[in-house]
């Protein structure tokens, strides 16, 4: 975005004028377009390599290492296009060959010129730009940094929210059984399997209390396809895949429970010393509440009937549970266990 609006200014300020010929190219119109998509191209290549592989290649270095490989990685792969890139924008400007050699020599006098030094200013700036942007993003989490920006709950506002709050099992014994820094680095790790199911069921991380999770849906997004739900089923088969690796390295099977409910809350921006948009609403005491009943009525996942009225006909069982009297509040709630539908076995006879 910041590089298409450096081309479009350039375009604009010079008018097809180039006071350095000799190393830089004339921003002529089929120039900017070649520029743009271009800028596209990089663009999605490095958003590529970020989440999909420096991300997680540099996860276990400090702010500032993260910071300090990725910018020569980056500045590395921006070097290595404008060679290839250049030569493609001269041609476009002159009309002359790639085999040409007045093409090459081109090259060569703008990789020593001071537009080259500019250019790589300009990208610096961006890269650092982006790569702030990225770290403040991975800490605070990307729709919280872009409702910061767009100031969306500066003012409080009523919205329908989905919430699951997951929990996982027997942490007390195996947080005194670890010790904390061992249990610390489970709680990364199972944190870190999440992210993938989360993140394909359109689910935003709300909020890590110790070993729980809050999650949280715009009701389109949770409803569709039971989202909220998958999430829940998707973790688990997330987790089962790693439990050999997870039982090896910390010496428990882990398991979790887990809460949905359905409701209206206001969320808004709050703190003085530090912000935060906050969900505030009988919706959340409610979730975490039945959540709590996940051990006594024996299910993992447990769903309001607010919740349940909403969802598709899908591939999960639904079990009443009755209507059962949550701890501060007079008002009764039918809850649901929830299971994958078992598929029916099919016999021959011989």
């Amino acid at each position: 975005m910041i590089g298409w609006i450096i081309d479009i200014t350039v375009f604009d300020a010079t008018r097809n004028q180039n006071l350095n010929p000799d190393t830089d190219i004339t921003f002529t119109f089929p120039v900017l377009i070649f520029a743009s998509l271009a800028n596209v191209v990089v663009g999605l290549i490095v958003g590529t390599l970020e989440v999909v592989y420096l991300e997680k290649r540099f996860s276990n270095r400090t702010l500032s290492a993260k910071f300090f490989y990725k910018f020569l990685i980056y500045l590395s792969l921006f070097l290595t296009v404008i060679v290839i890139l250049y030569p493609v924008a001269f041609t476009l400007e002159t009309g002359t060959s790639l085999l040409e050699i007045d093409t090459w020599q081109q090259l060569y006098r703008f990789l020593i010129s001071i537009s080259f030094l500019i250019t790589l200013f300009h990208l610096s700036v961006k890269l650092m730009v982006s790569l702030i942007y990225s770290a403040i993003s991975e800490n605070l989490g990307h729709q919280v940094l872009l409702n910061f920006f767009s100031g969306k709950y500066h003012q409080p506002k009523i919205e329908k929210r989905i919430f699951m709050f997951l929990d996982m099992k027997s942490s007390t014994t195996i947080a005194e059984t670890l010790g904390h820094i061992r249990y610390f680095k489970l709680l990364d790790t199972y944190y870190n399997i999440m992210s993938d199911p989360i993140i394909n069921s359109f689910g935003e991380v709300y909020q890590y209390i110790g070993d729980e999770i809050v999650i949280s849906w715009k009701p389109g997004k949770g409803t569709n396809q039971a989202n909220c739900i998958k999430c829940f089923f998707d973790i688990q088969d997330h987790l089962n895949e790693q439990k050999e690796v997870l039982f090896h390295e910390f010496g428990f099977e882990i398991g979790f429970k887990a809460g949905i409910h359905f409701g209206e809350v206001t969320i808004g921006e709050i703190g003085a010393l530090k912000k935060e948009i906050v969900f505030t609403g009988d919706v959340l005491n409610t979730t975490a509440r039945i959540q709590s009943l996940c051990k006594e009525l024996e299910s993992d996942l447990l769903i309001s009937g607010a919740i349940k009225e909403l969802l598709p006909h899908t591939n999960y069982q639904y079990f009443s549970q009755g209507e059962i009297e949550l701890k501060g509040r007079n008002k009764k709630e039918e809850l649901f266990s929830v299971t994958l539908e078992k598929k029916p076995t099919i016999t021959y006879n011989m």
